[in-house]
């Protein structure tokens, strides 16, 4: 029985000795545990620069001048002096009409007007010399007045003949079509040994389009709750406007805005407004689709950072901020439009401070972070100065 109880005891004692050297061994382990190291992060600090305010767009091309080629005469094509696509002046020959028919009917009425010329001559000689006797007595008035009447009917013909000289010059000169506009040549609807004609359900026979495309018009949309904040700045002078190929987006051109409609189209709730750019190279084509940014004015000392170091949370957009001490501080901000690979902060942050642009998913607000060389930081100045496109 004795012996018993000792055993008992010693195996009491033994699992105390247990749990006590397991739970030594437990605090002794946690407090060897390595602590979490600072999470690497790359910053930029966030600059003060005047940038643009403006409207982004989708606008469509459109030549300033359009001309449709028609004959003035009716006649058969003898001759095509210009290329399908070529570029065409002002005055420059297209298409040659067979002149023939329109010079003898020319000849004909100067003929015309050389004879009736001649007896108005005569007419005139006749009346003054049954004037002069009409005191005598030897005439009767009413000879002198078939004289006299005789003369102002010589006199009308003769009026007549100019005016029909002056129609066959003119039919004559048609017979030889110039291009009205510098522009761009289209194809050609007509061949050589075509007669074309001035009648038709459409006024004559289609030979051509020549549009001008140097310069070319931009043509857009504002919204009406737009309309107020266009006219306003408006009121400073023209407005710049830039345009791009949306596949090209760092071929952006610069225009004046020259055009703003006198009503809001009924339906689409929305104002129609064109934009003149030089377009000397031909870059922009009539008809295309086109980005178009209406540059309204200019924001001084806007604060920017990189768009990619703003993140969305459930109260809105924040920032990540390493303040002086390296540890990580969220900053709610209220965010502007885009310039480029950069977005304007106007309520937050201030310049000089950095922002994390890479690595915000591995830092807990007030925590040690580690900066890392940011190539990131370098997209700054550059970007707005050159009005990147954002995408």
């Amino acid at each position: 029985m004795r012996y018993f109880l000792c055993s008992s005891l010693v195996i009491s004692s033994a699992l105390v000795g247990l749990v006590v050297s397991g739970c030594k061994e437990g605090d002794k382990s946690k407090m060897q545990m390595p602590a979490m190291p600072p999470a690497a992060v790359s910053v930029t600090a966030a600059l003060a620069q005047d940038v643009p305010l403006y409207l982004d767009e989708i606008g469509r091309t459109t030549a300033t001048e359009s001309v449709t080629i028609q004959p003035q005469v009716t006649g058969k094509v003898m001759e095509v002096q210009f290329t399908d696509g070529a570029m065409v002046k002002k005055g420059d020959l297209l298409f040659a009409i067979d002149p023939r028919p329109f010079q003898a009917t020319l000849d004909q009425m100067l003929a015309a007007e050389a004879q009736d010329s001649a007896t108005l001559e005569w007419t005139k000689s006749e009346f003054g010399r049954f004037e002069g006797l009409k005191n005598t007595g030897a005439v009767s008035a009413t000879d002198l007045g078939t004289k006299k009447n005789a003369l102002a009917v010589a006199q009308a013909k003769l009026k007549a003949d100019h005016a029909a000289v002056e129609k066959a010059k003119l039919d004559l000169e048609y017979c030889a079509i110039r291009s009205p506009i510098d522009g761009r040549a289209g194809h050609r609807l007509v061949d050589p040994g075509n007669v074309v004609g001035t009648s038709g359900p459409d006024g004559g026979t289609r030979l051509l389009s020549v549009q001008r495309v140097t310069p070319i018009y931009v043509d857009f949309t504002v919204t009406e709750q737009d309309l107020q904040l266009v006219r306003k700045n408006m009121t400073g002078g023209k407005l710049k406007v830039k345009a791009w190929i949306p596949s090209e987006a760092i071929e952006m051109r610069e225009g004046e805005l020259t055009f703003l409609d006198n009503a809001v189209q009924n339906g689409s709730g929305t104002v129609m407004l064109r934009a003149t750019m030089k377009n000397e190279d031909g870059h922009f084509w009539p008809g295309q689709f086109v980005q178009v940014r209406l540059i309204l004015s200019t924001l001084k000392d806007a604060v920017l950072v990189p768009s990619q170091a703003a993140q969305i949370g459930q109260t809105g957009p924040y920032l990540l901020v390493v303040k002086e001490d390296s540890t990580a501080e969220i900053r709610a901000v209220t965010l502007g439009q885009r310039q480029g690979d950069l977005v304007v902060v106007s309520k937050g942050v201030i310049a000089g401070e950095r922002v994390i642009t890479v690595g915000q998913m591995m830092v807990m607000p007030g925590a040690k972070v580690q900066v890392m060389d940011s190539p990131a930081g370098a997209t700054t100045n550059q970007a707005v100065a050159e009005g990147s496109v954002s995408k």
